[in-house]
């Protein structure tokens, strides 16, 4: 949202308030680092500082930046300092880059009701298909709202991947994507989405999730008190996951 020196700025101020709040209320807070992807050496830079230094527990990330993606290597760096540290990167939605934008702006259709999945799923494709997770083995992405739809398609993806003249890659894409991906359930609080990304990824990539101010904490708990899984699978997604991904 702005130019990489003042973004890098913003960054790193935003990253030590944060801290701070988190170092007076160490039972209640955790955080996420922000990073001005504009600056990739910055960025990994201020990865490495927030969680080395300020003991943040990810890197949270609007998606593409001035309408490029991840996916482009000069970003490339970002994922190499987050591989090293063993830090989760989310990959929140935003809307559309202008090249995209004009097919999503009638209807309200650029945010919520559909603009931010489709932007954020299709970064998600993009870094499944670059390489990226064959150069990072250990990186971890997570996306919300139940993964942006993107554990629906896995099987498509893997058929049209594996047609002539795609992107060689090591593993199929759904193999990337149960391996280097976690999903929460923000504002997705439907069982039959719930137990059919369950039974594609089991309890071990699922992290609940509210998505303030789509959604709010009480609709939510209530819906995953009830659902149909073991309680066993429901302490996972309500909390061990999240101790273990973001290192809690």
């Amino acid at each position: 949202m702005f130019d990489a020196g003042l973004g890098t700025e913003l960054a790193r101020l935003v990253n030590d308030r944060l801290a701070e709040a988190i170092r007076q209320h160490p039972d209640r807070f955790a955080g996420l680092a922000a990073v001005a992807t504009q600056d990739p050496d910055n960025a990994a830079q201020e990865i490495k500082r927030a969680g080395s230094g300020l003991g943040l527990n990810g890197v949270l990330i609007n998606s593409h930046t001035n309408g490029e993606y991840l996916d482009d290597r000069r970003y490339w760096p970002i994922f190499e300092a987050a591989q090293a540290l063993d830090t989760p990167i989310y990959l929140h939605p935003r809307t559309p880059p202008a090249q995209m934008y004009d097919a999503f702006c009638d209807y309200s259709m650029d945010g919520a009701l559909w603009g931010f999945a489709a932007e954020t799923s299709l970064h998600a494709v993009r870094l499944l298909m670059s390489g990226v997770f064959d150069e990072f083995p250990e990186l971890t992405i997570v996306l919300g709202h139940m993964g942006e739809g993107l554990p629906f398609w896995l099987d498509r993806l893997d058929q049209v991947s594996a047609r002539p003249g795609m992107p060689q890659l090591r593993r199929r894409p759904s193999e990337y994507f149960r391996n280097n991906f976690a999903i929460t359930t923000s504002a997705m609080f439907w069982d039959p989405v719930l137990v059919f990304f369950h039974s594609v990824l089991g309890a071990d990539r699922i992290m609940f999730a509210i998505d303030s101010p789509f959604a709010t904490s009480e609709p939510a708990t209530r819906w995953m008190d009830a659902a149909p899984l073991s309680d066993a699978d429901k302490r996972k997604i309500y909390q061990e996951k999240a101790e273990a991904f973001f290192s809690l």
